[in-house]
C-alpha cells in the first residue's frame, strides 16, 4: 500500500518536504530519460517560495550525476546557449519555474542512464530555508512539456567550470 501511494504521489506532482519553516515546496520535480552512454541530464521543477525572499544556491544528486549545477538558456545570436548560474534568486510570494529552454538543473557526468519509471533523490540548498529533498521521478521525454531534448543544446560552456 505504501509504494502504491507513493507512487501516485510521485506521478502527480510530487511535493518535497522542507527544512526549517517549510516556507519553500518543490512541485513538478521530474527528469528526462538519457540514452545510453549520455553524459548530461536535466532536471525541471517548480519553486513556490510562501515566505521571504531566498536564493537556491546549489543542488546535489550524488546518486546520478558527479556533479550539478544550476543553469539558465539564452538565444545569442541565432544558437540557444546554457550559462551556468552561481544561484537563482526566489522573490518573496513568488513560484519559480524550471523549465526547458530556460532555468533548469544539469546533471553533469551521469553515473548511469536515467530510465522512466525511476526515482532518485535531489536535495536542493537554498540560503535561508536550508536543505529541502524531493524524490525526481524519470519521464520519457514524450511526457516532458517541451518537445526539443535537452542534448541539443550547446554545451561548450560547460568545460572549465568549478565543481560546487
Amino acid at each position: 500500500m505504501k509504494t502504491f501511494l507513493l507512487s501516485i504521489l510521485l506521478t502527480f506532482g510530487a511535493v518535497a518536504m522542507a527544512a526549517g519553516d517549510g516556507s519553500i515546496r518543490i512541485e513538478n520535480p521530474r527528469a528526462a530519460e538519457t540514452p545510453p552512454g549520455a553524459k548530461t541530464g536535466a532536471v525541471y521543477l517548480d519553486i513556490v517560495n510562501a515566505g521571504n525572499a531566498d536564493r537556491l544556491l546549489g543542488v546535489e544528486a550524488s546518486d546520478v550525476a558527479g556533479h550539478t549545477e544550476l543553469h539558465t538558456t539564452a538565444l545569442e545570436g541565432n544558437m540557444m546557449r546554457m550559462r551556468k548560474l552561481e544561484a537563482i534568486d526566489l522573490a518573496s510570494g513568488a513560484t519559480v519555474s524550471l523549465e526547458p529552454g530556460d532555468l533548469h538543473i544539469m546533471l553533469i557526468d551521469l553515473k548511469k542512464q536515467l530510465l522512466a519509471g525511476q526515482n532518485f533523490p535531489l536535495v536542493l540548498r537554498f540560503e535561508k530555508a536550508g536543505a529541502v529533498q524531493v524524490s525526481v521521478p524519470v519521464q520519457k521525454r514524450e511526457q516532458m512539456t517541451e518537445s526539443a531534448p535537452h542534448q541539443d543544446h550547446d554545451h561548450s560552456g560547460h568545460a572549465g567550470h568549478a565543481r560546487p
